[in-house]
């Protein structure tokens, strides 16, 4: 695992193949527990290509100087991705009414 929390990726490699692929990666907390949104393709071994575009929310923890994943949630499609967005989006629009 990474020492740095700049250092976390979900990229994997095996038989020199990256069958998860890092597309983007956003910082969301830091510290003894970090949060991180990736953005990454899965390679689909039948069609020899990457497929669509996923997202996961990846949380860690720091234990004798090293991050460990302790849990995550993946977003499953495009579609939920935009339905998580317009909800946050709506419920912030609500606060920020809320406190003027």
């Amino acid at each position: 695992m990474a020492e740095k929390v700049e250092d976390l990726t979900v990229t994997y490699t095996e038989d020199g193949i990256d069958t998860t692929k890092e597309l983007g990666k956003v910082i969301l907390s830091k510290g003894s527990w970090a949060t991180l949104l990736f953005r990454y393709q899965d390679w689909d071994r039948a069609k020899e290509d990457y497929g669509p575009e996923r997202f996961t929310i990846r949380r860690y923890q720091k234990r004798g100087g090293e991050y460990r994943q302790q849990s995550k949630f993946n977003i499953s499609s495009r579609a939920q991705a935009q339905a998580l967005v317009e909800a946050l989006q709506t419920w912030l629009a609500d606060e920020d009414k809320g406190s003027k």
